[in-house]
């Protein structure tokens, strides 16, 4: 499966640079075989995407004036996590209750920041640790990569999915020994899967 995974990842980050058609054709495939491999149903795989599209553009009505807005949406098994930033504690109230809201949407973990806006240097170091934590699941091979999705807002590696304990535990041990990662915030449904 390992190699699988690989190879898979492989594929999309190749898929992303060609033009056209089979671009998307490919990432289709892709797509397929994530969806395939995925504990949740189709049906609740599909919503979390409708779910994410539907806070952020909720909040984006809402906020769309504010430049001092940043939140992100991600939902798993329709339970969403808020990162990002907020200029008040009631700003960041009122887009977590503007979220859970949203049709569908089972829970909300609201962990935005009261700070200004992130830069785009801090978000593109964001998005390299979520990398290279993504990468060492894959390396590792304890489990599924896709069992467990990751998220990282300013240094904080947020960790969604339905895992069993041991998975968890491999997930947070991986993520935590990451270069760059300054803390795990574990969002796990656990149980025990076949």
């Amino acid at each position: 499966m390992q190699t699988r995974e690989i190879a898979l990842i492989g594929l999309l980050a190749v898929v992303a640079l060609l033009p056209g058609c089979f671009a998307a054709a490919a990432v289709g495939v892709g797509a397929t075989v994530l969806v395939a491999e995925d504990r949740r149903t189709t049906g609740v795989y599909i919503e979390d995407q409708n779910i994410e599209l539907k806070v952020a553009g909720a909040i984006n009505d809402k906020y769309k004036k504010s430049e001092q807005v940043q939140v992100w949406a991600t939902s798993f098994n329709r339970y969403v996590l808020l990162c990002g930033a907020a200029p008040s504690e009631s700003v960041k109230n009122d887009i977590g209750v503007t979220a859970l809201g949203v049709e569908n949407v089972r829970n909300v973990q609201n962990d935005i920041a009261i700070a200004p806006p992130e830069g785009f240097g801090k978000r593109s170091a964001d998005a390299l640790i979520t990398t290279k934590v993504k990468s060492r699941f894959a390396s590792a091979g304890k489990f599924q990569v896709n069992y467990v999705k990751v998220v990282t807002c300013s240094g904080v590696v947020f960790l969604m999915g339905l895992v069993t304990p041991k998975e968890a535990d491999d997930a947070t041990e991986i993520a935590r020994t990451t270069d760059g990662v300054e803390k795990v915030v574990r969002v796990f449904e656990i149980s025990e899967y076949p």
